[in-house]
């Protein structure tokens, strides 16, 4: 068993709610944390979203997501990111890191490098820590460089600093064989972890997630090689599948929880 205080519901598994629907009813829930998504946060509006999250009596996870070095103009949105973060309270910003230009893997691992080292004071400044997530391998073209937890945590390490962590998504890094061994060594570097199942066959590679329990991953065994390295933090359930708007959301999220206290 799991503690239930421990669920926090990343907000992109009921993305067909509003922000403040999906406040209201996590709160109903009895889901006191959550994780927003930073597109729901701009339709709501920062300071309402503040409000809102707050006077239900939720604490707020992480905030995603932050990243994509790559682009054009990062270095600014990553601030705003940073100073949204701040302002809910989110101890996390989640990065996504960014694909590569022109299939330059090099180039675009240089240039996710640089632009933590430039965003790393203002986060350390403003209270919130970054976390790197690696993506997995399929997602390298259109969203990661960053494809594997010992990449991100290499990335990590290379700034000493407690204001970057890695975030480990069991999705992303179930499959690799250096998966025990990378999270012996990451004792400390851990600033989130999400859950969710590999559905098999998969119907959408990105938004073809499934809940606790539905696929093949052995989260159980993930979780335990999590919390060795000393993270005790909470856990975003983060399913990301379209066809979890068609089920009744009192339903969807009491099956949420009780999957996710089976461990």
């Amino acid at each position: 068993m799991i503690d239930p205080s421990r669920l926090s519901l990343n907000l992109i598994t009921v993305d067909h709610w509003s922000l403040p629907e999906a406040i209201e009813r996590c709160a109903a829930a009895g889901i006191g944390t959550v994780a927003p998504w930073r597109h729901k946060v701009a339709q709501t509006g920062l300071a309402e979203s503040a409000r809102l999250i707050r006077d239900a009596g939720l604490t707020v996870s992480s905030l995603c997501r932050g990243g994509f070095f790559t682009a054009a103009g990062a270095t600014d949105d990553n601030r705003r990111a940073v100073e949204e973060a701040a302002a809910l309270g989110a101890p996390v910003l989640v990065l996504v890191c960014g694909p590569p230009v022109d299939g330059d893997l090099a180039a675009a691992r240089a240039t996710i490098a640089a632009g933590i080292e430039r965003l790393l004071p203002f986060a350390a400044e403003h209270g919130v820590r970054l976390g790197i997530e690696p993506l997995h391998p399929m997602m390298v073209a259109e969203r990661s460089a960053i494809v594997t937890l010992g990449e991100a945590l290499a990335l990590a390490r290379r700034f000493d600093d407690p204001s970057v962590g890695v975030v480990v998504d069991a999705y992303h890094v179930f499959w690799d064989p250096r998966l025990s061994d990378e999270l012996a060594a990451a004792t400390g570097l851990i600033a989130g972890y999400h859950v969710s199942d590999w559905l098999v066959p998969t119907p959408d590679l990105l938004a073809g997630r499934g809940l606790m329990g539905d696929g093949i991953i052995d989260l159980p065994q993930i979780r335990a090689l999590v919390e060795a390295t000393g993270y005790d933090g909470p856990i975003e359930v983060e399913v990301i599948n379209p066809a979890l708007a068609t089920v009744p959301g009192d339903e969807l999220l009491a099956d949420i929880a009780t999957r996710f206290s089976r461990g």
